[in-house]
């Protein structure tokens, strides 16, 4: 797993072409630890697609669920790839995980969202971006907030912003090892 990156002048200066995307990831199954840097290994292997930041890994208490606490993190990459072909990309990283989907938001070995791509709104039937929820979840703001701290969400506004009416959901950053 590459160091968390808080630098947000490095990531928007990257040369290369594509669109900045934001991937919200996420497990409470098996070795969460172990699958979310597989995942984030992953995520730098997609075709088009490079791996720019990958936050600090975070547990976090379960939201409108059950079961065991979270790991959760959030990677920033640059991809040319479509939106709904990169959502492909992500299902089929959940799938080699065995992630099932038993009933809304059930435990899960791997969750991949799609959180955010470029500055754009989407508003398909498969793909909604922003991510609908995203301005509702610390798991989501706190290390989009580490990763790029001035950041602006089309809908919502500043992370910043949105960080106090999140205070109150149980988070906690991960010792590095």
């Amino acid at each position: 797993m590459p160091p968390p990156l808080s630098l947000t002048s490095a990531i928007d200066t990257q040369p290369d072409p594509g669109v900045r995307v934001c991937v919200g990831l996420g497990a409470n199954l098996g070795d969460s630890v172990a699958t979310l840097r597989a995942a984030v290994a992953a995520l730098a292997q997609l075709p088009t697609t490079e791996l720019l930041a990958c936050s600090s890994f975070y547990s976090s208490a379960p939201v409108d669920a059950m079961g065991p606490d979270f790991i959760n993190a959030v990677a920033v990459l640059r991809t040319r790839q479509q939106p709904l072909e990169f959502l492909q990309c992500l299902q089929a990283l959940e799938n080699a995980h065995q992630r099932e989907r038993p009933y809304r938001n059930a435990p899960r070995t791997l969750d991949l969202d799609l959180l955010l791509w470029a500055d754009q709104t989407l508003d398909g039937p498969t793909l909604k971006v922003p991510h609908p929820r995203l301005h509702q979840r610390a798991f989501v703001l706190v290390p989009l907030a580490e990763l790029l701290p001035d950041l602006t969400i089309p809908r919502w506004g500043s992370v910043r912003q949105m960080l106090p009416a999140v205070a109150g959901q149980q988070i906690q950053k991960l010792p590095m090892r």
